[in-house]
């Protein structure tokens, strides 16, 4: 096998996969070994994806809830940056 055990799993690896080769094809052993590392990896990219969309939604609500209870909040004072009255 070419990869590394432990090393991160990379679009390199799969692409530059060999197997060894037997009498009647492929080494299951070896295919089923870098299958289950394949899956594995995907599952934790999976599980990666889900907890950043999650803490995404999170800091979305939480941005609409800041934004709401704002909408009203305006200086009023004429002559302050952020008033309506020209300056």
């Amino acid at each position: 096998m070419i990869y590394v055990t432990g090393e991160r799993l990379h679009p390199y690896h799969v692409r530059a996969a060999a197997f060894d080769t037997r009498w009647r094809g492929l080494d299951p052993n070896q295919v089923n070994d870098y299958l289950n590392r394949i899956a594995d990896e995907l599952d934790r990219l999976q599980r990666a994806l889900a907890t950043a969309n999650t803490e995404s939604e999170r800091i979305h609500q939480a941005l609409r809830q800041w934004q709401s209870r704002h909408t009203n909040c305006r200086h009023i004072t004429p002559g302050s940056p952020n008033s309506r009255w020209p300056r």
